[in-house]
């Protein structure tokens, strides 16, 4: 979090990480924000020391399911082909994928859920499942998210990514869409490393506070939604 410049954020931000697994912080600070909707409350530390908070949500599978097209299926032979497959058709055609490989975590904890790709037609391709497997992450992410907001009473204004998945555009152009606010890639994706080095800086004395660690983060690219809201509600209840 502290990578992301999230104890410094714009009000409303969060962070979502983006590697095999997904994670999802909205910083709480002082307040010990207790989640009615299944995440999970975090317990973190200023850049002082000091306590502070924040609401998590894990998903289980995310960059894993394209890994799974990759390795499992044969269907790319990179995680990078699956932006030019989702590009390639104008929708899924229907095709959702659940990737419930391992259940499902945040915020609905089934353990015994497993995995499916439902409206598979004769019309169905690689393009199409390219596609659902990339929505799949957004709609997961979308979960936790929506919780997040809920719990906090504070509205979502932006969300701050990093991790392999940040990388591909159509996953976060369409991110951006189905949450309506928007999502602001960094310059450096691998923010848990540069948190920890933030930290140790600060501890140091090369930077004097917090507030000069945050002036660092320099946006790489910013999605703004696109799609209208009606639009994105009607896809993500399928």
């Amino acid at each position: 979090m502290h990578g992301s410049r999230l104890t410094h954020p714009p009000e409303g931000s969060n962070r979502a990480h983006q590697p095999s697994i997904a994670f999802c912080f909205l910083y709480t600070g002082s307040r010990d924000v207790r989640s009615k909707g299944g995440l999970l409350t975090t317990v973190c530390c200023d850049a002082s020391g000091g306590p502070a908070y924040a609401l998590e949500g894990s998903v289980f599978i995310a960059g894993a399911a394209v890994q799974w097209l990759r390795d499992g299926l044969g269907l790319i032979k990179t995680a990078a082909e699956t932006e030019a497959l989702a590009r390639g058709v104008e929708s899924t055609g229907g095709v959702y994928f659940v990737p419930a490989f391992v259940g499902l975590g945040a915020p609905h904890w089934d353990m015994e859920a497993r995995g499916a790709i439902l409206g598979l037609t004769r019309g169905t391709g690689v393009k199409e499942v390219a596609r659902a497997t990339l929505e799949a992450m957004a709609y997961q992410t979308k979960d936790v998210v929506d919780v997040m907001a809920s719990d906090s009473g504070e509205p979502l204004r932006e969300i701050r990514v990093d991790g392999g998945g940040c990388q591909n555009d159509f996953l976060m152009q369409f991110q951006a869409d189905l949450l309506g606010v928007r999502v602001d890639r960094p310059e450096r994706i691998e923010t848990t490393a540069l948190g920890a080095g933030y930290l140790a800086g600060l501890g140091a004395g090369f930077w004097k506070d917090p507030a000069e660690i945050a002036r660092l983060r320099r946006t790489q690219k910013a999605f703004s939604p696109a799609m209208p809201p009606d639009a994105a509600r009607k896809l993500h209840d399928g």
